[in-house]
């Protein structure tokens, strides 16, 4: 049985270039484990509190020394001397020090720091890789999973607060066909990419790159891009609607205000019956598979009347809805608001509150996403908890940037270990 020796954490960068959290924890044994955490640019009001120090004199407020001394000074103490496998007993420790619901007192950086390096530490002190543990721990919290690669969701053009200011809706998808193995489907969306880029290039269309890697064009309409897409598929060896299929991540908090949706593809702001009736032009048109936060976070009506419409061939899909909360969770699958959710870690703060919400929703019966944030590190934990939870899907943004990049490569690593003869 190996114990907590030390606990330390430290300031570092994330992909936006702003200050994030990460640490180190060291067992009796002299194992070592790092982990660090994402931040979310978009993020919904029901998500637990990222402590920032807002501090004007170092990067413009965002620092986190706070977060840092608080897991230096206060909650990596608590839990030295506890062996790492106690992953509910950690967390549940964390939560309780804290005391809030939000998890504003010391941070949910710095709480979910300190849950996910346990986590990789029990895995070592198990001498297993990280994927096997988390479903080792997803049995003990009532999870059946089987071990398998989730189907990615590429984030081919980025729109929204990840793009370039020109697009409305945050994430415009393209997926393969859950018929297709990983290496297959990676391989198919990557060859769709380039080709979008190339598709984009002669449009004479910028196409730098947004916060998840997609591309960030100077398109007219939200619905240009879906074209841009169609065009791309096209002109590869793949087909829509058999190979891959189209999503979007409208992000919809981001163009509301007093009641109303204001998109570059309307003359004239819309109210959310109006915004309905555009979905289903879209989706008559594009044949979507998947539509996230189609609404304003609160708007439980319009989402129910959504899911009525759209919930027998679309993904509806929860994020700033849920929030990871297992609250709201539980409200969406009575009030049948969508019928499935995005699952984001730092919205909710702790490992063991994610594995909690997890068998919530595969007790529903609904459809689950693990996802990264647009500030992320190379940090790879996620790609090993989805295959250990049996996620449906995961999101790591476009097959571009290193920080997106690591999580595919670590699913390519996977899926040779668990297909190895």
């Amino acid at each position: 049985m190996s114990k907590i020796n030390r606990l330390w954490a430290r300031e570092i960068l994330d992909s936006r270039g702003l200050p994030t959290v990460e640490t180190a924890c060291q067992l009796d044994n002299g194992d070592n484990a790092v982990s660090s955490v994402p931040g979310g640019t978009s993020t919904g009001t029901h998500e637990a509190l990222e402590l920032r120090d807002n501090d004007p004199n170092r990067f413009q407020g965002a620092g986190v020394l706070k977060a840092v001394e608080n897991i230096n000074t206060v909650l990596g103490p608590s839990v030295c001397g506890i062996d790492p496998v106690e992953q509910e007993k950690i967390d549940n420790q964390l939560i309780e020090i804290d005391g809030t619901e939000t998890k504003s007192k010391y941070g949910a950086n710095a709480i979910l720091s300190i849950s996910e390096v346990v986590l990789k530490a029990g895995a070592q002190a198990n001498g297993m890789p990280i994927y096997r543990w988390v479903n080792k721990l997803a049995s003990n919290f009532g999870i059946r999973a089987d071990i398998h690669l989730p189907t990615p969701l590429f984030n081919m053009i980025n729109g929204g607060r990840h793009g370039a200011g020109n697009l409305d809706f945050q994430e415009f998808l393209i997926i393969p066909s859950s018929t297709k193995t990983y290496p297959q489907g990676l391989q198919t969306c990557v060859e769709i990419y380039h080709a979008i880029g190339k598709n984009l290039e002669r449009r004479g269309a910028i196409h730098s790159v947004g916060d998840e890697g997609g591309f960030a064009p100077n398109l007219f309409t939200n619905a240009d891009a879906l074209e841009v897409f169609v065009e791309s598929v096209k002109e590869t060896n793949y087909a829509m609607g058999i190979d891959v299929f189209l999503g979007l991540d409208v992000a919809a908090n981001t163009f509301y205000k007093n009641g109303e949706y204001t998109i570059r593809d309307k003359s004239a702001p819309l109210d959310d019956n109006g915004l309905l009736e555009y979905y289903k032009s879209l989706n008559n048109q594009f044949h979507l598979a998947i539509l996230e936060d189609a609404f304003y976070e609160d708007a439980w009506g319009s989402w129910v009347k959504l899911t009525e419409e759209f919930g027998n061939q679309v993904l509806i899909v929860g994020d700033d809805l849920l929030a990871t909360n297992p609250k709201r969770l539980e409200k969406a699958i009575t009030e049948k608001a969508c019928n499935s959710i995005l699952v984001k870690p730092n919205q909710i703060g702790t490992m063991s509150e994610v594995f909690k919400v997890i068998r919530i929703t595969k007790d529903a019966g609904w459809k689950f996403i693990l996802s990264h944030r647009s500030g992320e590190t190379n940090d790879s934990l996620i790609a090993d908890f989805a295959v250990g939870v049996g996620a449906d899907y995961v999101k790591f943004g476009a097959p571009a940037r290193g920080e997106r990049v690591a999580k595919y490569n670590r699913l390519s690593s996977i899926n040779s270990e668990i297909t190895r003869k």
